[in-house]
């Protein structure tokens, strides 16, 4: 993945097999590729849908969309250790296990693998973790980039890597209700964060948005009305004559927020159409251009800290 002076936008794909078919996914690949972007993210239990049948289903469309399209210059990014779709702790973070995924991914990648990322620890032991890293360090020799999504216990990581000095980039949650960066304080320093969730699981600012396939309602959650009510009144008084084009939805906040805040490298966008792709590729690119940095220290926030 790259390091430039501004977060670099990513495209994810844990809905790909769910609520995005394979076409769509298809069709959002072609309008990023074509767009410049390379960065795509993704797990071995993408799509967590319950479904055994779909385990895996995620990164099978993505490696044959490259090998249709003969791309050989993606930056894949792959989180590993899940041993389901079923939403369960299970996980194999062992070293072996670990260059297992790392010879499979590269057979099914290529040189579209760019990163390869321990997910969903949730372990204490030091000893454990330390062999996990022997593995990450083993990748990053051979040129992949090591990386962590979902770690309970980030401080025994940062220990753990004062031996190994591993350039990590790091998947944490932040969105304007809830954010993890605090929690890897130890990671400060470096622009390593790629945001993903930003959009809060998906809210929307009018429940008549919310469809069977929201984001949101499919993952079982519930849409937030005060908090939804919160972000109306804030657009509504917010003095927008200086902007280059008006404020009208959360996701627009959701990336102000994001692309704004500290040691960020990367945010992670799941569009589930080309409608949404474009939109949040012409405004990423606004960001880029300097727009809305007066917003990000006025924001909303919600109330879980």
């Amino acid at each position: 993945m790259k390091h430039d002076a501004f977060p670099e936008l990513v495209l994810g794909s844990a809905m790909w097999g769910w609520t995005v078919g394979r076409n769509t996914a298809f069709q959002l690949l072609d309008y990023f590729y074509e767009s410049g972007f390379r960065s795509v993210d993704g797990a071995t239990n993408y799509p967590i849908d319950k479904n055994p049948g779909h385990f895996r289903l995620s990164e099978q469309i993505l490696a044959e969309w490259t090998r249709v399209n003969q791309v050989n210059d993606l930056r894949v990014i792959m989180k590993v250790g899940s041993l389901d779709n079923m939403r369960s702790p299970d996980h194999n973070l062992t070293k072996s296990f670990l260059l297992l995924a790392m010879d499979h991914y590269g057979a099914l990648f290529g040189g579209n693998l760019d990163t390869l990322m321990i997910h969903w620890d949730n372990r204490d032991d030091e000893a454990a973790i330390r062999e996990s890293y022997e593995a990450l360090a083993i990748a990053q020799e051979k040129g992949i980039a090591a990386g962590l999504s979902g770690i309970r216990r980030p401080e025994i990581h940062a220990l753990v890597n004062q031996a190994f000095g591993l350039d990590l980039l790091i998947q944490i949650k932040h969105n304007l209700l809830y954010s993890d960066y605090e929690r890897y304080a130890p990671f400060h320093g470096k622009r390593r964060f790629i945001a993903y969730g930003i959009n809060a699981g998906g809210i929307k600012l009018e429940k008549e948005n919310y469809t069977g396939k929201s984001s949101l309602i499919v993952r079982g959650g519930k849409p937030d009305e005060e908090f939804a009510n919160k972000v109306r009144s804030f657009l509504n008084a917010l003095d927008q004559r200086s902007f280059p084009a008006p404020l009208t939805s959360f996701n627009q906040l959701a990336m102000i927020h994001a692309f704004y805040s500290p040691g960020l490298a990367g945010i992670l966008a799941g569009p589930s159409g080309i409608a949404q792709l474009a939109d949040t590729i012409q405004f990423y690119s606004l960001l880029k251009e300097g727009a809305y940095a007066s917003v990000y220290g006025v924001l909303p926030a919600g109330n879980q800290g």
